[in-house]
């Protein structure tokens, strides 16, 4: 459709939750734990995508996770943005089709899309490509999960699996989508 690539890159529970009810993933390993390939791939990001709910628990942390990186947060309601001067921070609103256009008209050429809704919308609407998700070793029993239902299956194509002496195992997929 693009020339964008557009990946998903979390951490997840081994029961398969991204967040605990209240949004905190205070479950994942401090500091993203061991080197597992986050620092790689997120220098090879444009622009970060994030819904309004993963943006407000990211302004709760004690340091901004995303660097100099450009990052578009995604809501229709007002966002006071105030909070994150000097950081290239923006917001937008619009369907997730409508967002990548006009991000690579814009001259992006890799979103990095976080957050559960956010990743369940463009994965719905057929704009991801890479999904690397990393498990940990824990079970949290309820949470925000990172795939909602689904109105019909994604097939995904495996790429590579690695384990990790704490236990985190990374998991890298292509989404296959009907025609490919």
């Amino acid at each position: 459709m693009h020339d964008v690539k557009t990946s998903v890159f979390v951490g997840v529970s081994l029961d398969g939750f991204i967040a605990r009810p209240n949004g905190q993933f205070d479950f994942l390993p401090a500091g993203g734990g061991e080197p597992h390939g986050y620092a790689e791939f997120i220098a090879t990001v444009d622009v970060i995508v994030i819904g309004r709910k993963t943006f407000e628990i990211v302004l709760s942390l004690p340091e901004w996770p995303y660097g100099s990186k450009r990052v578009v947060v995604l809501s229709s309601r007002p966002l006071d943005l105030s909070v994150v001067r000097g950081r290239p921070v923006e917001q937008m609103a619009g369907i997730p089709a409508e967002i990548v256009a006009k991000l690579a008209a814009q001259g992006a050429r890799h979103l990095y899309v976080d957050g559960g809704i956010t990743v369940q919308n463009f994965l719905k609407a057929g704009l991801i490509q890479r999904i690397t998700i990393t498990r940990v070793p824990v079970l949290i029993g309820s949470g925000i999960p990172l795939f909602g239902p689904l109105e019909q299956d994604f097939r995904l194509q495996h790429i590579a699996t690695q384990t990790y002496a704490s236990g985190l195992v990374k998991s890298e997929y292509q989404v296959l989508y009907p025609g490919e």
